[in-house]
């Protein structure tokens, strides 16, 4: 809510005189104060990120409704002498809240401390910085009032004499672009500027410069030939009002667009007062910006990719596709920081902060305007997700105790772009609750980059093959047992040392995965011995290992892009040793997981999608083709799914913080098991879960690994 402009110029009109005798100091702390109020009002629709340079600091302001893709670079006002990063952040909200938009402030060095040209300099620097994180110079708006409304047109000129891009459009408020105080308007309206005193720029120019006639001080000398658009804003009363209307009238001879708004019976930067009466300046900003910079961007929608479509048709009220991955802190999680993290790493990531839709033809999602609240923990992980939250918001994220985990609908994304994602939002909560820095590697993504073209691709269309491959398949021997009555999920987890893991590995000439397989497949062989005695009656024991396609292609999607393979051993044929199990993984291994391979599966996966008759058909009755092709042939072809995202890296910076990943998958649909692991340091944490009572499969698994030699140290949250 705005201020009256009567309110506003009475309370003016009040503190004039005793500026008259403020000295610096004061003045600038009376500023300070101005910005933490305009601060304030906007708190709940902004988040604030700091960014330092090494002569000033900066921030980020992001809107928690982002409707704009580019940015503005702000330049607060203060007649060069005063306006730290509080007050630049004041209006910065402002304008970040009203726009929809990304904007950058920087504190840039004050007069007389630093005079001509450091400010300039630092505004420079600050738009080289914009440059540098990606964005476009037309994307780029500037914004500034008083001496910042100079400064954006110093900065033209500076780049025009550089032979550098020039942004995309000025918005400039009360631009002070006159040193010399040449203007009637000085004279004019000198007693009924009831903000700005001649005798206060005077002492300021003093301050900032020695030569009032330089351009780059006093932009209404320059050449302004080429400059961007510019909507300029000036109070009727200001004495400064000379200052816009005379640059304006420069542009426009020298061919550039402009347009002034003179605002009757208002006063030097009104328009940062959000004074009602005057509402519409922020619609001629929006306006202009759609015109001239970054246009209001509609929500982003995407088809969902190849492998996303079964999951929507298969899910039941009892049952849905998730996976949750997890990090435990050193220290208990603070919610706010949390929230404001999410916040700004939803924006990163289009396609997983999404909800999912339903088409004519097909699902697809879009994305959401806002972060999703934080979700409660439950009595147990991976609660099913019902049709009604994946319509609102198709993920969880949760905070427990030391802990932040995020589940996932697999529509999003898969196991890859899952850990991607919380890597990158861990890194963002820790650089704003310890203040520490943490660089775009190992997984962690610029959090203010905008997301490529590449990220948000369905890569089985870009990476199908010509040849089809055959989908036959035996089905395997499933487990079963007593159903939990009212749904839960018992988590069994095992910690191994991960070097003893693969040393055990290399032992048998086999991968980590390899080894891990064999062992569960010989608990299954266990188990099935013991439950069928006669082994002509036995069924194939099989596992299925999903293969993460971006080792075989150069992919860089955070979206689905990842296929499976089946091992299998027939107990029909007799008794397995170990060895040998690991020999029969390891071997279908190399054979099944190639780049040519994969991509006659892909092809055999596509082709479904691009036939003719498949595309027209309506999606209520697609999802009852699916559903019936899910529960006749998906599942049955194996026992449970083993997935393994192998050794997780982080950045040095945040290796402190962090104690404990987990990778956890839910049960199958018709199956009681499934099983995640991944590895964080020197532990390995294997994550088995089931939605039966009878723990035979993790108590025969565990006596496998024992069996091997290895040290296991078991979790559980099964019910007394």
């Amino acid at each position: 809510m705005g201020l009256s402009a009567k309110f506003v110029r009475t309370q003016l009109n009040f503190f004039k005189p005793l500026m008259k005798n403020l000295d610096l100091e004061t003045a600038r702390k009376g500023q300070t104060r101005l910005g933490e109020l305009m601060r304030f009002l906007h708190r709940k629709e902004v988040v604030i990120k700091h960014h330092s340079f090494s002569d000033f600091d900066g921030a980020w302001v992001l809107p928690r409704d982002k409707r704009r893709q580019g940015v503005i670079l702000y330049l607060h006002g203060g007649g060069y002498t005063c306006g730290d990063l509080n007050y630049a952040l004041g209006f910065a909200s402002t304008l970040s809240a009203e726009c929809g938009s990304r904007v950058f402030c920087p504190a840039y060095r004050l007069a007389p401390e630093f005079p001509y040209p450091a400010a300039l300099e630092d505004t420079f620097t600050s738009y080289q910085y914009l440059l540098q994180k990606g964005y476009a110079p037309k994307d780029i708006t500037l914004c500034g009032e008083s001496a910042g409304g100079g400064l954006c047109y110093s900065l033209c000129l500076l780049l025009k004499d550089r032979s550098l891009p020039l942004p995309g459009a000025i918005v400039a408020i009360s631009p002070w672009t006159d040193l010399t105080a040449s203007g009637a308007s000085y004279e004019v309206n000198r007693d009924i500027d009831p903000s700005m005193t001649g005798d206060l720029l005077d002492f300021f120019s003093n301050c900032y410069t020695t030569n009032r006639q330089d351009p780059l001080v006093s932009p209404l000398f320059g050449d302004l030939t080429g400059l961007p658009p510019s909507l300029i804003f000036v109070g009727g009363d200001e004495i400064l009002l000379d200052d816009a209307r005379e640059i304006h009238q420069k542009l426009m001879a020298c061919g550039c667009q402009s347009r002034l708004q003179v605002a009757p019976q208002r006063w030097h930067g009104y328009v940062l007062y959000n004074l009602n009466e005057n509402r519409e300046d922020y619609a001629l900003i929006n306006q202009f910006l759609n015109q001239c910079a970054a246009p209001e961007k509609k929500l982003r929608w995407l088809r969902l990719d190849n492998a996303a479509k079964i999951y929507p048709a298969s899910r039941n009220s009892n049952w849905s596709n998730i996976f949750r991955v997890s990090a435990t802190l050193t220290e208990a999680v603070d919610t706010g920081t949390l929230e404001n993290a999410l916040d700004i790493t939803v924006r990163r990531f289009p396609s997983i902060c999404a909800r999912l839709r339903k088409g004519f033809f097909w699902y697809y999602l879009e994305q959401l305007p806002h972060a999703p609240k934080l979700t409660q923990e439950g009595s147990y992980p991976l609660t099913p997700m019902s049709k009604n939250e994946a319509r609102t918001c198709a993920f969880r994220v949760i905070a427990y105790e030391n802990r932040i985990a995020v589940e996932f609908f697999h529509s999003l994304t898969d196991g890859t772009g899952g850990m991607i994602f919380l890597k990158t939002l861990v890194a963002e909560y820790l650089q704003q609750q310890y203040q520490i820095a943490i660089p775009a590697e190992s997984g962690v993504l610029g959090r203010l980059e905008e997301p490529s073209p590449q990220e948000l691709e369905d890569s089985f269309l870009k990476y199908a093959g010509n040849v089809t491959a055959s989908r036959r398949e035996s089905n395997a021997w499933r487990l079963s047992g007593t159903p939990e009555p009212d749904g839960y999920r018992n988590l069994v987890c095992m910690q191994l040392q991960s070097k003893e893991v693969l040393d055990a590995a290399h032992d048998h000439g086999v991968s980590v995965t390899s080894y891990l397989c064999a062992a569960m497949m010989q608990a299954l062989l266990e188990l099935q011995r013991e439950k069928i005695p006669f082994r002509q009656f036995r069924s194939p024991i099989k596992v299925q290992l999903p293969v993460n396609l971006r080792n075989l292609f150069p992919s860089k999607s955070l979206r689905n892009f990842a296929l499976y393979t089946n091992p299998e051993v027939n107990p029909k044929l007799g008794e397995y040793e170990f060895h040998e199990i690991c020999k029969l993984v390891h071997h279908h291994m190399g054979m099944e997981v190639t780049a040519k391979k994969m991509s006659a599966q892909i092809a055999s996966n596509v082709s479904s999608e691009r036939s003719l008759i498949v595309r027209v058909l309506p999606l209520f009755l697609k999802n009852i083709a699916l559903k019936i092709a899910f529960w006749a042939v998906g599942e049955r072809k194996i026992c449970l799914s083993i997935s393994n995202l192998g050794a997780v890296k982080l950045p040095k910076e945040m290796q402190p913080y962090v104690q404990r990943m987990d990778f956890i998958l839910a049960p199958q649909a018709s199956a009681p098991h499934n099983c995640g692991i991944l590895s964080y340091q020197d532990t390995m944490y294997i994550n088995l879960i089931r939605s039966i009572q009878e723990p035979e499969l993790e108590s025969r698994f565990f006596r496998v690994l024992q069996q091997q030699g290895l040290s296991v140290t078991v979790q559980s949250n099964s019910r007394l």
